[in-house]
């Protein structure tokens, strides 16, 4: 359990980037950064270090970015996944085979795809009848 904790918080931190950072106010306040930057470095007559600084430091928050991003968009698709597995799971008409569809191979994936075409195209046609 103890080396849980690290990863939970790690997580926790994840998620809290990444509900601060979808703000419109971490928007504004990053473009305000960017222009203040950008009359400095006007001001200055745009030094080669602090280009190359801001671009080091641009470079390094994209990818840090890109981890929180990839984070909290698995935590949300397993968190809609389970609520579908147990939707799935609760409907006595439903087929269970679904329920861990994710994780099946390409050829299972197709052929259930194929049955769901058949399926909606076979509702269609007896509206279309009635």
């Amino acid at each position: 359990m103890e080396r849980r904790a690290p990863l939970q918080r790690i997580s926790k931190f994840l998620r809290w980037m990444g509900e601060l950072t979808s703000k419109a106010s971490a928007a504004i306040a990053v473009a305000l950064v960017l222009l203040v930057f950008l009359l400095i470095l006007g001001i200055e007559g745009f030094p080669t270090t602090w280009l190359t600084t801001f671009g080091a430091i641009a470079d390094v928050i994209t990818l840090i970015m890109l981890f929180v991003i990839q984070h909290t968009q698995s935590r949300h698709q397993i968190v809609l996944q389970l609520k579908l597995d147990e939707l799935i799971r609760a409907s006595p008409q439903a087929d269970d085979r679904v329920v861990k569809l994710e994780v099946a191979p390409d050829a299972e994936l197709a052929e259930r795809e194929q049955e769901q075409l058949a399926h909606h195209e076979s509702l269609r046609e007896t509206d279309a009848d009635t």
